[in-house]
């Protein structure tokens, strides 16, 4: 009887498997727009430790005395494929530095735009909201915006925080060329960092009815020996009635940027 009952649930569970495999193996196929698109409409959120790292790294102390375990950094495994970003020796180097002052350095503490891929994320949610011709996404960090071209690719007029997006569709994904950017973002808080010459471009694909796969391959030739990428996973937030809040940070930051120039009180 016994034996019986485990072929059952034995064959019941291969049974499960093989079809989650055909399943996966002929690919998901999205919800669809009026236009016929794959529908990233949503708000969006990864959960993983890259603002902190991009790297595999172990948990660190707070920068403060005092806080007790309030600041400490989390440890992770990182989401750069093959494990090392392929730094040339002098931005090696550059990067290390950065590490070693992140506290100041760090465009996040200024509440600086996140640049990408970073603002993909950071701990907060975001939001895609689809058009025809233009996808919008909201970050709730610094409240930033950016506006992916889906036309005729646009040239950057100039270097900027977020850059110049062209998008395109690739049957199921979402692809997102992202150029002129500046040199002033970060792609985590331990110092990981870039060039003006930075190229991202970003794999939006959905595999379920709330994940989306993530991709960004990424290239600057004056910083890397070579092209490098990251991958995870972002997640539809379910709550009831979800939406982004505001985050305008920069009253946060005044004290750490410009505490020093406030007027002392003549005696």
């Amino acid at each position: 009887m016994r034996l019986t009952r485990t072929r059952t649930i034995s064959r019941v569970v291969i049974a499960a498997a093989m079809s989650l495999a055909v399943c996966h193996a002929q690919g998901y196929r999205a919800p669809r727009t009026a236009d016929g698109k794959p529908n990233f409409n949503g708000i969006w959120q990864a959960v993983n430790t890259a603002n902190w790292d991009v790297e595999a790294h172990s948990a660190r102390p707070p920068h403060f005395s005092g806080m007790g375990a309030a600041g400490a950094e989390p440890g992770g495994l990182g989401v750069v494929e093959g494990g090392t970003i392929p730094y040339l020796p002098a931005a090696l180097a550059k990067k290390k530095e950065n590490f070693t002052n992140r506290l100041a350095l760090d465009p996040e503490t200024k509440c600086y735009m996140p640049g990408v891929p970073r603002a993909a994320y950071m701990p907060f949610p975001f939001q895609i909201i689809q058009s025809t011709n233009k996808i919008l996404i909201a970050y709730e960090y610094a409240s930033t915006e950016r506006l992916v071209n889906m036309g005729k690719p646009i040239v950057p007029p100039d270097s900027s925080w977020m850059g110049q997006s062209n998008g395109r569709f690739e049957g199921e994904t979402l692809v997102v060329d992202a150029t002129g950017f500046n040199d002033q973002t970060w792609f985590d808080r331990a110092g990981n960092y870039h060039g003006e010459d930075l190229h991202v471009v970003e794999r939006y694909t959905m595999v379920s009815p709330d994940v989306i796969n993530y991709e960004a391959t990424i290239e600057d030739p004056k910083t890397f020996s070579r092209t490098w990428k990251i991958s995870m996973p972002l997640y539809r937030r379910q709550e009831k009635n979800m939406q982004l809040s505001e985050f305008k940070c920069v009253e946060f930051a005044e004290e750490l940027m410009y505490g020093h120039l406030r007027k002392q009180p003549s005696k």
